[in-house]
């Protein structure tokens, strides 16, 4: 018994007695063929239950109705909520959303997102490791470009980003106003750009002397968070301030096995307020990044880019600061 094979448009056209270029045609749903010929496709078709590719239709048509959004680590919760709203407004719009991570790795998300745009009508670029003139560099080549969660002035295609800088600050104000004045930074990839905003932030209030900074290599997993504990009980900071949400859950696990009482003897805060933060032990005082807002501000922009209408102005969304268990007093 042989195997099944999809038919092919070759086949639909010998059935039909047609050329290949009529099939298309009629899949594609132009008015150009005659009644006749159109019906003797569309029974070849529904007989050799023919399929048309959506990339080929598109192709040929111009569009294949299809989105791509690239992301770093769909580990990530905070990606996780971009992509689900994204992909809520694209489908609301009878869009597919096509997606694909580049495993934090810089040399992966070029070559991610230019095999993902070819692909589909658009990109939404989440791309925090790439060097900035090498993104800028690349856009022209990628559009029409959503960038998502960074600021690059060089760019010309519309960005939704986080001011991670204002987060951070409220976050330290936060802690001020608990007594804290010594605090360690458990910082993310040195390749992020967003790690780059939190940092400076810090280092500026340092620089101003109104905190003393300790800034102890990290990463943005849970297993770094929970591996930079013991550093973090060392450093003689009475307050962590984590890279992420992840971080700052890893670090508290770790903190409670080495018997350090959060938040009596110290206290952590996170970034991103990702589901699991209301549930942690104790739970966890954040920045709230509002992933789905980011996701349909998103679509927005694809949306106006493919029907060549008013594209709006950059936005720039700032964190709010959630307190909860986490963070106390100053021992």
């Amino acid at each position: 018994m042989g195997s099944w094979r999809p038919a092919t448009i070759n086949l639909v056209a010998a059935r039909a007695g047609v050329s290949r270029a009529t099939v298309s045609r009629v899949m594609n749903g132009k008015a150009s063929v005659a009644p006749e010929l159109a019906a003797r496709v569309h029974a070849a078709a529904a007989a050799l239950e023919y399929r048309p590719s959506i990339v080929a239709r598109g192709l040929a048509g111009g569009r294949t109705s299809t989105v791509a959004l690239v992301v770093p680590d769909l580990a990530n919760p905070l990606f996780q909520g971009i992509l689900r709203s994204l992909g809520q407004a694209a489908g609301r719009a009878s869009h597919r959303l096509l997606v694909a991570e580049s495993n934090e790795d810089v040399a992966a998300e070029i070559e991610v997102a230019r095999e993902a745009r070819h692909r589909c009508d658009a990109l939404v670029l989440c791309a925090p490791r790439m060097p900035a003139e090498v993104l800028a560099q690349l856009a022209p080549e990628l559009e029409p470009l959503v960038l998502l969660n960074r600021a690059v002035p060089e760019v010309r295609s519309p960005q939704v980003t986080v001011d991670y800088a204002a987060g951070i600050r409220d976050l330290v104000s936060h802690l001020e106003g608990l007594g804290h004045s010594r605090l360690a930074y458990l910082s993310g990839p040195a390749t992020s750009a967003s790690n780059a905003l939190r940092l400076n932030a810090l280092l500026e209030l340092a620089d101003g002397g109104r905190i003393q900074l300790d800034v102890l290599p990290c990463g943005p997993s849970f297993a770094d968070g929970h591996a930079a504990a013991g550093a973090a009980r060392e450093s003689g900071s009475t307050a962590v301030v984590a890279y992420n949400d992840l971080v700052a859950l890893g670090v508290l696990s770790g903190l409670h096995e080495l018997g350090v009482r959060v938040p009596e003897q110290m206290s952590v805060v996170g970034f991103d307020d990702i589901p699991f933060s209301g549930y942690a032990t104790p739970t966890l005082t954040t920045a709230t990044v509002p992933a789905d807002e980011i996701g349909e501000h998103a679509w927005v922009r694809v949306r106006s880019l493919l029907d060549g209408s008013p594209v709006p102005a950059d936005l720039r969304l700032r964190p709010r600061i959630v307190v909860r268990g986490s963070s106390a007093p100053a021992p």
